[in-house]
């Protein structure tokens, strides 16, 4: 018995057309997160001290998971900050006699 097809949707990447699986309702974003891939690596490419693709796809890679913790440590920085202004004004309230 054979397995079910599963849908695909096709990217390209450094003009490299890839047959990706993808549910129908994950398409978009795998589409937009594939043109997000492919800049990063044109952006690689088009200084052409590296032209191997695995190294590019890898380069690429490196510096978008170092893009996404810088923003997972501004957000956390943020929340901390976040949080430490909501203690001040619960205890700003707590402090204000009752009317």
């Amino acid at each position: 018995m054979t397995e079910p097809k599963r849908p695909t949707t096709e990217i390209t990447l450094l003009e490299r057309s890839y047959a990706i699986a993808c549910p129908p309702d994950e398409q978009d974003k795998l589409e937009r997160a594939a043109r997000y891939l492919d800049r990063a690596m044109q952006g690689i490419h088009s200084r052409g001290r590296v032209v191997d693709r695995e190294k590019i796809a890898i380069m690429a890679a490196l510096n978008i998971a170092h893009e996404l913790l810088e923003t997972l440590d501004d957000q956390r920085a943020g929340e901390r900050s976040l949080n430490k202004l909501n203690k001040r004004l619960d205890k700003a309230l707590d402090a204000m006699p009752e009317r």
